[in-house]
C-alpha cells in the first residue's frame, strides 16, 4: 500500500510539473509552439523564400512576439480565407497576412491592437485610358480581387453601400492570380494593398498603380473568439515590441522610405 501511494505521489507530482512546463501549456493548440496561420503570397508582409522558408514583416514581428513568448514560431501556409478560418476554429492560434479588422470579422475572432497602416490601391495597365482614378472603377467592366479581403469586400458590395456588386468583382485564390488576369485582360483592374501591388508591378512591365488611394486600414493580429488568455499575452508582446521600436525596424528593413 505505501508502495501505491508513493507511486501515485509521484504521478501526481509529474503530471503538476507538466502543466506549468513553459508556462504556455494549453493556452496555444501545440504546446511549446505559437502557430501562424498566413498566406505567403503577400509580399512584403509574408513571402516563400528561395528555400521553402518565410520571411516577411508579419513573420518577423511573429517570430519577435513567440519569443516574448518563450514559445517556436510555426508558420502555417494556406490561402487567406482558409487562414483566417484556421483561427476560428482552433487550429492555429493567430493570424497574420495583412488582416484589417472590420466588422464582420469581429463577430468571428478578435484582434490585437494595430501594427501597421495598409493602404488599397488601383493596379491599372500602363496607357489605360479607360480607368484613371476610383471614380472609374464604375465603368470597370471586371474588377480583379483577392478573395476573402477588405478588397473584394468593398468592391463587390452593392452600390448603395459604396461598391459596384458583385457581378463587376472577380475574385482570386491569390493576389498573383489577379495580377496574371490583369495582364491577360481578364479584369481592367485590380484593386489590392499598396505594398504587395508594388512588388508585383515591379516584377511585371506594363502595369502601374493609379496615384489615388482606395481605402486606407489598419492591421491587426487575429485570433480564436473569446481566447482573452492568449489576446493579452500577445496584445502585452506587441506593445513591447511597439514601444521598444522593434516592429518599426522590422517594417523598415522591408519598406525602404522613399
Amino acid at each position: 500500500m505505501k508502495k501505491f501511494v508513493t507511486l501515485l505521489l509521484a504521478l501526481v507530482i509529474a503530471l503538476s510539473l507538466a502543466a506549468c512546463g513553459g508556462g504556455k501549456d494549453g493556452l496555444t493548440v501545440e504546446e511549446g509552439k505559437l502557430h501562424m496561420s498566413t498566406n505567403a503570397e503577400f509580399p512584403p508582409y509574408e513571402m516563400v523564400t528561395n528555400d521553402g522558408g518565410f520571411e516577411g514583416i508579419d513573420v518577423e514581428i511573429a517570430g519577435l512576439i513567440a519569443g516574448k513568448l518563450g514559445l517556436e514560431l510555426v508558420v502555417d501556409d494556406m490561402g487567406f480565407t482558409a487562414a483566417l478560418e484556421a483561427v476560428q476554429n482552433g487550429k492555429s492560434d493567430i493570424a497574420m497576412a495583412g488582416i484589417t479588422v472590420d466588422e464582420d470579422r469581429l463577430v468571428n475572432m478578435d484582434f490585437t491592437d494595430t501594427y501597421a497602416t495598409g493602404i488599397q490601391v488601383i493596379v491599372v495597365p500602363e496607357g489605360s485610358a479607360a480607368i484613371d482614378s476610383v471614380d472609374d472603377l464604375e465603368s470597370a467592366a471586371l474588377i480583379g480581387t483577392q478573395e476573402g479581403t477588405t478588397g473584394y469586400k468593398y468592391c463587390s458590395d452593392t452600390p448603395e453601400n459604396g461598391g459596384y456588386g458583385e457581378d463587376h468583382v472577380v475574385a482570386y485564390e491569390t493576389g498573383a492570380m489577379a495580377i496574371q488576369a490583369l495582364l491577360a485582360g481578364k479584369v481592367d483592374c485590380v484593386v489590392i494593398d499598396n505594398q504587395p501591388a508594388q512588388e508585383y508591378v515591379k516584377a511585371n512591365p506594363g502595369l502601374k498603380i493609379l496615384d489615388t488611394e482606395f481605402a486606407v486600414e489598419d492591421y491587426a493580429i487575429a485570433v480564436k473568439k473569446g481566447n482573452s488568455q492568449l489576446l493579452d499575452e500577445v496584445n502585452k508582446a506587441l506593445g513591447e515590441l511597439i514601444a521598444d521600436g522593434s516592429v518599426q525596424r522590422v517594417v523598415d528593413k522591408y519598406i525602404k522610405a522613399d
